[in-house]
């Protein structure tokens, strides 16, 4: 059985549905991070097995081996290496140092990102967000949101997801790194950002990754909108595809966070507005109301 060796270092966050876990480590004295996905096994979620599904559980392996994104513009990945066995793979890649780009730099290069001509292998991600919903769905929706003041809002948009799904699917469709954190873009080189955790990667509506970015990013809506336009060629969508597109992604993605993030809380002792501060739930609300602009725009659509 596979074991990571004695001195690795774990790092956060690290573990998930199929990753086992991410070390930090040093190989003839360069600084390396090694990262262990498990197979499938019977008993686990189809989902994991689906290549076209956001939680493909070889899709990061499958990027880096093909080098699929190690010369795109806007975003590429650092040089890694993918051994596989029986039990799952092992993915040893560079130390990527953080340069903390600012958003506007990010969101710049998730715009070159989405015009460049990616290959489109058949287990790239597709319909991201339908399958997140799909999920809280499975999970009885929003009902925790219901007992805060965004209630109405909440219903309302929660009903309407049928037809906003469909709208942002129709928007032109272009590469996405799927999950753009802060903390899965955090390096470059020259004018490329160097990005981390390709397990996502797809095709996805124009501005759904800018409004993923919007969520983690210090910079407010319209600056990172104007940045990622510069980037993004004039022919692939239009200014109002990708502001809709981002708005929806956006706001879908914070609400489902807040009602996870307050739903885990909500069983304890006391009002649930008492738990708004909550160390763990806090940040999602922050999110959440940065997202007001949107959320009324999207109301009234």
């Amino acid at each position: 059985m596979w074991q990571p060796e004695p001195g690795w270092h774990p790092l956060p966050g690290g573990t998930g549905t199929s990753t086992v876990g991410v070390w930090r480590t040093s190989l003839s004295g360069r600084p390396m991070v090694v990262k262990r996905i498990a197979r499938p096994r019977d008993d686990d979620p189809v989902e994991l097995s689906d290549p076209r599904h956001f939680a493909y559980w070889r899709r990061e392996a499958d990027v880096l081996d093909c080098a699929l994104t190690a010369r795109t513009t806007g975003l590429r990945t650092a040089p890694a290496g993918v051994e596989e066995d029986a039990d799952g793979i092992t993915v040893t890649r560079e130390w990527v140092e953080d340069a903390s780009s600012s958003g506007l730099f990010l969101a710049l290069g998730l715009g070159r990102f989405a015009g460049c001509d990616l290959p489109r292998p058949a287990w790239l991600a597709q319909h991201q967000l339908r399958a997140r919903l799909l999920r809280v769905e499975s999970r009885g929706g929003w009902p925790t949101l219901a007992r805060t003041t965004v209630a109405d809002v909440a219903d309302h948009l929660w009903t309407r997801r049928t037809t906003l799904l469909a709208v942002s699917e129709s928007l032109p469709h272009v590469p996405q790194h799927g999950d753009p954190t802060l903390a899965n873009l955090p390096g470059r080189a020259g004018d490329e950002v160097i990005a981390i955790d390709w397990s996502m990667l797809g095709t996805g509506p124009v501005g759904a990754d800018l409004g993923l970015l919007s969520l983690s990013s210090r910079e407010e809506f319209e600056p990172l909108l104007d940045a990622y336009l510069l980037g993004l060629p004039s022919a692939a969508a239009s200014r109002d595809d990708v502001v809709l597109g981002a708005r929806i992604s956006g706001v879908y993605t914070a609400l489902s966070r807040a009602e996870w993030a307050l739903a885990r809380v909500a069983g304890g002792e006391g009002a649930l507005a008492g738990k708004y501060r909550h160390p763990a739930v806090a940040p999602h609300l922050r999110t959440l109301q940065r997202q007001f602009p949107a959320i009324e725009a999207l109301v009234d659509w």
